[in-house]
């Protein structure tokens, strides 16, 4: 598939600029757009569980997001230093920007010498090979420390504010590691969890510690393109959840496109298994989806890696559908915007 295919347009009066709270709506109230090869169904969030079935499985990421935005020092520049991703040994990918709305690439050497803060060293040790904005930093001691003096939820310029990293936080955030939120649950509240219960939906769970945003498919063709490597974990309670969902007949949803790499990296060719480790997996429309039915995401940017997903699970057809549907009703896009159910 041409990378062009993936673009579409907007304004950007469609971006969310603040939480719902901040709109003076609760979580669960952002729109819902729910999208079936039948067509295009406008609802609220809080009205998810009319559109599941008694049986399906949802699957949550329960990474927790970190204060991952850090103030950095180089030399006699001052930069934005967003971490990514940790690979043990207190090393880093990250994202050097000159600031929230303006990413680099900043005049930046291996073997450089930064400081975060007055107190965490660190050194530049080489550009990524294949998305050269992000470089892989090592650090003298843990970041913890840091992040917790210094850090902040990483943001882009399109929020109007910095907010706190509750705000960043899914009502399944448990286990700390994601530079940025597993948006797509944002909206899931305490009552619509209970709708879902006693709707009969079952609710299983990953870990999946995501990077910074996948940017722009940069490459002429979309299989081409390079990401990252990211931690996971798909528990064997999880596993057997998935599998027997699959034998009976019931739907598999996931939410978010993280539960999707999760669920995808661990499949065997008949069945999910339980493991953890690194997944460089990218899902495309050239890559079948095995494990799901269903997404339940947020709104991507045109040319985004999450959107071949997208395509990947449901159909470029339907997805332009849908996505000229909201551009047309006026969704919001990004992490504090509406909700997109999508089922196949």
């Amino acid at each position: 598939m041409k990378s062009t295919e993936l673009y579409f347009e907007r304004p950007e009066t469609l971006n969310a600029t603040m939480p719902a709270e901040a709109r003076g709506l609760p979580r669960d109230e952002v729109r819902l757009l729910v999208s079936t090869p039948s067509g295009h169904t406008h609802a609220r969030f809080v009205d998810l569980p009319r559109f599941l079935r008694p049986g399906d499985l949802l699957v949550v990421n329960r990474s927790a997001t970190l204060p991952a935005s850090l103030p950095a020092r180089n030399m006699d520049m001052d930069f934005m230093l967003n971490l990514s991703t940790h690979y043990g040994h207190n090393l880093w990918l990250a994202e050097p920007r000159w600031h929230s709305n303006q990413p680099g690439p900043l005049p930046l050497v291996a073997g450089q010498a930064f400081a975060v803060g007055n107190e965490l060293m660190g050194h530049w040790v080489a550009p990524h090979p294949g998305l050269p904005r992000l470089w892989f930093a090592q650090f003298a001691n843990d970041v913890t420390s840091a992040m917790d003096k210094w850090g902040a939820p990483i943001r882009y310029g399109y929020v109007n504010e910095g907010y706190g990293v509750e705000a960043y936080q899914t009502i399944f955030a448990a286990e700390p590691g994601s530079a940025e939120m597993p948006s797509a649950a944002r909206p899931f509240t305490p009552r619509v969890l209970q709708a879902l219960q006693a709707r009969g939906v079952g609710l299983a769970e990953i870990t999946l510690h995501t990077g910074v945003s996948s940017h722009e498919v940069e490459t002429a063709d979309v299989e081409q393109q390079t990401l990252y490597a990211e931690p996971f974990h798909v528990p064997a309670a999880t596993a057997q959840a998935v599998n027997a969902a699959r034998r009976a007949g019931r739907r598999v949803i996931a939410v978010g496109t993280t539960v999707v790499r999760a669920l995808e990296s661990a499949w065997s060719g008949e069945e999910v298994r339980a493991c953890r480790g690194f997944t460089r997996l990218y899902i495309h429309p050239g890559r079948s989806v095995h494990t799901v039915n269903g997404i339940i995401s947020g709104l991507h940017d045109s040319m985004a890696s999450h959107l071949a997903m997208l395509y990947a699970i449901a159909g470029p057809e339907l997805i332009r559908s849908a996505y000229a549907e909201a551009v047309e009703e006026g969704y919001l896009w990004h992490e504090f915007g509406d909700s997109h159910l999508v089922v196949v």
